[in-house]
Parts: C-alpha cells; structure tokens; sequence
C-alpha cells in the first residue's frame, strides 16, 4: 500500500550539469559530505521554477547510492481525520526500512503555516502539521522538501530544517572578451 504514495526517480545528472550559483552549489556538496558521513536531515529547496531544486535531488541521491522517491501528496493528504497521519506514518516507516532519500515536492501544500484556530477544522489541521513536523523530524534518512515559495512554511517548521537551500537562477557565464569589454566600458 505504502508504494502507491511513492515514484521511484531516477537522474544521470551530475554536479557539472546544475546550473546553480557558487553558493548554492556548495551548500549542496556541504549536505552530500554531512549524509556520506551518516547523518541524515531535513533539506528545504526553495527558488522559483527551473532553478533546479529536483536534479540536485537526484544529484545528492545518487552521490551517496541511494534511490530517490517522489511522495505523492495528492494520495498522502486526506479529508478525513487521522487518515493523513495513518498515510504518512506507513510512508515514514516503510522508507526507514528501504534506506531511501524522500523528496516533497510542493511540499508548502502539506507543511504550511498553521492558522488561527477558529473551529474545530482549524484546530484538526494544526495537529497535522504539528504530526507531520514531528515524524519527519524522527525520520533518520534524508527528506528533501522542494517548495517555490519560502514564506509559505510555518515558522516552527523552519527551525527544524538540518539545511534550506535557496535556488537562484545564476549569472551567465560571460566569455572573456565580454568582461573585457565591459571592463573598458567602465574605464
């Protein structure tokens, strides 16, 4: 049942087909030489579409030998009580004992910003993030939440993150004749 929930993912891209900027880029062989030395964690991508945020997913998980697994929240994610707690505890359970790298993709559709409580719908939905923080926090492998929009994720959510990463679109790479004319421009 638990397989349903996931898509295996496979990549042949490398370090040197990521199109990130310097930082971001070694911000991602910092989380690759922390998960080869055992250590597991919690990564937060975030950038607008097309900056790369899922290649350098399947990037880390091939770097240490793992297979990478998309999460489906369309089918984790139910309406009735108790029943999205079932559906992520089984996953969380499932992927500790095949040794996988999970990645949430628009992952601010499940880990959102807990409201106001103002009804008892309000209240159901802040023990499911409060749940949800909990058990991936538990989870020993590596999770990596894929998100365009940063803000979106609730505040204690965010302290919880081993690494969150921001995806920009770099600068292009300009030849040397174009820095040089643009450095005699500036004379």
């Amino acid at each position: 049942m638990t397989e349903t929930f996931l898509q295996r993912m496979t990549t042949s891209k490398t370090w040197n087909d990521l199109s990130v900027g310097e930082e971001t880029l070694s911000e991602l062989k910092a989380i690759a030489a922390q998960v080869q030395s055992g250590r597991g964690g919690i990564a937060l991508f975030t950038g607008s579409s097309g900056t790369g945020k899922t290649m350098a997913a399947g990037i880390l998980a091939q770097e240490f030998e793992r297979e990478l697994y998309r999460v489906d929240l369309g089918l984790i994610v139910s309406k009735y009580i108790g029943e999205t707690e079932k559906n992520l505890s089984g996953l969380l359970e499932r992927s500790q004992t095949l040794d996988v790298v999970l990645l949430f993709d628009e992952a601010d559709a499940l880990f959102g910003k807990r409201s106001e409580v103002k009804d008892a719908h309000d209240r159901y939905a802040n023990l499911d993030v409060d749940f949800l923080l909990k058990k991936i926090e538990d989870y020993s492998g590596l999770v990596i939440l894929v998100s365009n929009l940063h803000p979106a994720f609730d505040d204690a959510f965010i302290r919880r993150m081993t690494w969150a990463t921001v995806f920009t679109k770099p600068e292009p790479r300009l030849s040397w004749w174009t820095k040089l004319l643009r450095w005699l421009r500036l004379k």
